[in-house]
């Protein structure tokens, strides 16, 4: 006979991986929206009534020409054609609806498993965060965007980096829940020392990969397209150009892309280390497989990172390289969850 215990978690793990599925997607197609400079296609934030795209003629034109009248068209894409604007467009298009696709298979899926009374109540505070992360990650979206509506056709590093940070976010909380749900064996008890070393790890991923939100942001990948030098020289030239320092850490391309790289070989350093200590220690036999897992990705994710860099940012290899540190973030999430203190 089915445990109905196992059957009710079993049932919410199925239905917060879809919807952690989903959010993987949605990160990815932001990047490459952002990197096919299409996110400032769609001037106006239209919740309800922007479901259907342009559907003839003469919507198509009134679409362009209400995108004609913004900065990126008159600085940037003057000239351009409707059938160029058009594939800006989708992409932007195809991101907001996977937005509004996210918030109805949650929604939907919230309200079956409650009718069906397959939701725990040590669950609901959880989904309720969810449900609000969810909420604040839309309109931080269209705050993001409308940075790159007034006078500089740019959209804001900092506004980008908070978005994909809060994106990110939303998916290791889901997965997070996920383990807890599929859990079938109480954890293995760790020393304190280990479970510091994967919580530290996982931060320092996590901070790694936001640092590649503003060399997103600053589009830093098109300048020093040279690896382990940048410039000939290890620290680039005009590392520390603005004042006051601080604004170097986030504006100045030269820090921000040396920073990410360095963040990057660390990080990268670290787990080898951290890797190798437990496969050399017997009484982490169990944990083996995970842990060689994360080394093997975070090469991986190295050797991404480098290509990319080197080849100019093409679109396909650099979102590769965004949906490699997912999935880095997300093997590292579980080496966490395996390593803490029960």
């Amino acid at each position: 006979m089915t445990n109905p215990d196992l059957s009710a978690r079993s049932a919410v793990a199925g239905w917060l991986g879809l919807c952690c599925l989903l959010v993987f997607c949605m990160v990815v197609l932001g990047g490459v929206t952002r990197l096919t400079d299409s996110g400032l296609s769609m001037v106006r934030w239209e919740p309800v009534s922007g479901v259907l795209p342009p559907l003839n003629q003469a919507t198509w034109q009134a679409e362009f020409d209400h995108y004609r009248q913004f900065p990126e068209y008159q600085k940037i894409n003057a000239g351009m054609s409707l059938d160029e604007f058009k594939t800006i467009f989708y992409f932007e298009y195809a991101h907001r609806m996977l937005g509004r696709a996210i918030g109805l298979v949650f929604a939907i899926g919230l309200f079956w498993l409650w009718l069906r009374r397959r939701l725990s109540r040590s669950l609901i505070p959880h989904l309720i965060v969810m449900f609000i992360l969810g909420a604040m990650q839309g309109l931080l979206g269209w705050y993001m965007v409308k940075s790159g509506l007034v006078d500089l056709p740019h959209v804001s590093q900092y506004r980008l980096t908070a978005h994909l940070g809060l994106a990110i976010l939303i998916y290791l909380y889901m997965l997070w829940v996920i383990f807890m749900l599929l859990e079938r064996k109480p954890a293995v008890p760790v020393s304190r020392g280990l479970h510091r070393a994967t919580v530290g790890l996982g931060l320092l991923t996590f901070v790694t990969v936001l640092s590649g939100g503003f060399v997103a942001g600053l589009k830093a990948g098109h300048a020093f397209n040279t690896f382990p030098l940048m410039a000939g020289q290890w620290i680039p030239p005009g590392y520390l150009a603005l004042e006051p320092m601080w604004r170097n850490l986030f504006e100045n391309i030269p820090s921000v892309q040396f920073n990410h790289r360095l963040l990057a070989i660390t990080t990268f350093t670290l787990v080898l280390v951290f890797v190798f200590q437990a496969v050399r220690n017997k009484a982490l036999a169990g944990f083996r497989r995970p842990v060689i897992t994360l080394a093997g990705v975070m090469t991986l994710q190295v050797v991404l990172g480098i290509s990319t860099l080197l080849w100019y940012v093409p679109v396909a290899l650099a979102a590769v390289h965004q949906a490699v540190a997912l999935l880095l973030l997300s093997v590292t999430l579980y080496v966490v969850f395996r390593f803490r203190k029960t």
